[in-house]
């Protein structure tokens, strides 16, 4: 190993080494199940807005959106960009602020727990099925998080992929488990500015190089389709062909995972003060609007690059690692320069921590809280339910490093489905739980089960017979999850008067 990768490696060692004396330092603030899962309802409007967005983004925005822009152009990472800006703005918008009020009326401190506190399910039946979706979809998604920390130790500096993971795992995991909630939102919080500075520092860099943003737009402008919204670049004919309306709207049905997403909806009900959610959802929306325009330029600048034989031409899934192979260029100047691209890099690990910390939390109390103490009532002396929360944890955490075993694993294509599998199952029912009166338990429970299973019969089934099917399954499925919704509540009967009247005590609230 080479001094410059030792420096890079010894500045991502030193920031997993940060990361967990936030979690033993705020282990002293997580006393109760309640902070442990909502930090007791404290967080302030910064870190609420930065560790949810930080959550949100994972190694998709360092790795994904600049893997998509060097290959084909604008095209699909402009539109999901359109579609997780404009998702994040009206989840911020519309759900937060009642999503708190309604869980401190309710005192739920996880979403499955909201879903029966809200529809008067004295049995927790919602409870737990919203927990055994978490449980399906949050586990192989921790576990890609786990990959892709394993997988950029193993390519940059060829450490085992297995020991790379493992180590990963147990640094994510022992933070977490030590501070909770709090711990998880902090380190997030820190980690949204790791992740800025690598986007800034490499889109500044990377521009130099590639000979100044004229160049690179005048490279740009010379690939047909490259450069516009309504057509995407073939790298291997070196032609262009259409993006279709329905792929548009396929693509700009990403944004409608938010409204279903349990990390991000943690946040929000655990802000310290529902008033100060209007600063939050500025800071928030600006920073992932910048943050995504970034991460599409470095892929624009990398295709310059690779013309130009600053780095090498990648292909296909290679494409995703070109801000590794920039941050390695950048390595080659010097100590200092090492260490700065040892802290990009640690962007990348920034960005896939801070998802799988949120994703841990929330499975590992789907597991504790909504399942055993909620749905099967299994009776925990109050002294103990800390340390139950904490082993839950820890189990599904050695779930998810079995399930991450596999070095070649897609760690996107999880992504993808997970996302589609929370906003099909929990978007519809969040949405009309928060604005539709008439909503009861039977229509929650249809169509949360619909949702769910439809992202399954969709992808593996409708999708694969192409045509005007082969569209992402999150839209079909959170149309069909939201109609059956609506129609099974009406025909069943209306919900009782209380929880009418918290409804109406909860929109009444200005």
């Amino acid at each position: 190993m080479s001094g410059t990768q030792i420096t890079m490696l010894v500045a991502m060692v030193l920031y997993l080494f940060g990361m967990m004396g936030i979690g033993i330092k705020l282990s002293e603030k997580t006393s109760s199940v309640g902070d442990f899962y909502l930090a007791g309802r404290k967080l302030g409007p910064f870190v609420t807005a930065m560790s949810a967005e930080a959550s949100d983004m994972s190694s998709w925005l360092l790795m994904g959106i600049p893997g998509l822009a060097y290959l084909a152009g604008c095209a699909e990472a402009g539109w999901t960009i359109i579609g997780l800006g404009v998702g994040t703005y009206i989840n911020w918008l519309i759900v937060a602020k009642k999503l708190r009020r309604y869980t401190e009326k309710s005192n739920s401190i996880t979403l499955p727990e909201f879903f029966s506190n809200r529809y008067g399910d004295k049995r927790n039946v919602l409870t737990l099925i919203a927990a055994i979706w978490i449980v399906v979809f949050f586990v192989p998604y921790t576990a890609s998080g786990f990959a892709a920390c394993g997988k950029l130790f193993n390519s940059l500096f060829g450490v085992d992929y297995h020991a790379a993971m493992i180590i990963s795992a147990i640094v994510i995991m022992f933070y977490t488990a030590m501070g909770g909630f709090l711990a998880a939102s902090t380190t997030d919080f820190i980690q949204s500015i790791v992740m800025s500075f690598a986007l800034v520092l490499i889109l500044v860099f990377g521009t130099i190089k590639a000979g100044g943003m004229g160049a690179v737009m005048e490279n740009a402008k010379a690939l047909p389709g490259y450069l516009t919204l309504t057509a995407y670049h073939d790298p291997a004919t070196g032609g262009s062909a259409p993006y279709t309306v329905l792929t548009i709207f396929s693509t700009l049905a990403w944004g409608l995972g938010y409204f279903g997403m349990p990390h991000i909806l943690l946040r929000f009900m655990a802000i310290e003060d529902d008033n100060k959610l209007k600063l939050s959802r500025r800071v928030a929306s600006v920073w992932v609007v910048i943050s995504m325009c970034a991460a599409l330029l470095i892929g624009i600048v990398g295709l310059q690059m690779s013309k130009i034989g600053a780095v090498a031409t990648l292909e296909g899934s290679e494409s995703e690692t070109i801000i590794v192979k920039i941050s390695d260029l950048l390595a080659q100047n010097g100590i200092l320069a090492a260490l700065f691209a040892g802290i990009v890099l640690s962007g990348i690990l920034a960005a896939t921590m801070s998802t799988a910390d949120s994703q841990l939390l929330a499975a590992s109390s789907s597991v504790s809280n909504d399942i055993l103490t909620k749905f099967f009532g299994v009776r925990i002396k109050e002294n103990r339910q800390l340390l139950v929360s904490r082993l839950s944890l820890v189990l599904i955490a050695i779930i998810a490093v079995f399930l991450a075993w596999n070095q070649n694993s897609s760690v996107f294509r999880i992504v993808s489905f997970a996302w589609a599998g929370f906003g099909a199952s929990f978007g519809p029912v969040v949405l009309l739980a928060l604005f539709w009166k008439r909503s009861n338990r039977y229509g929650a429970m249809a169509g949360m089960l619909c949702g769910g299973i439809m992202i399954f019969i969709w992808k593996f089934a409708v999708r694969p017979m192409g045509g005007l099917l082969d569209i992402y399954e999150l839209l079909p499925a959170f149309v069909i999850a939201l109609v059956v919704n609506v129609i099974v509540s009406l025909l069943t009967a209306k919900p009782e008067k209380e929880l009418t009247d918290l409804f109406d005590e909860v929109t009444a609230m200005k």
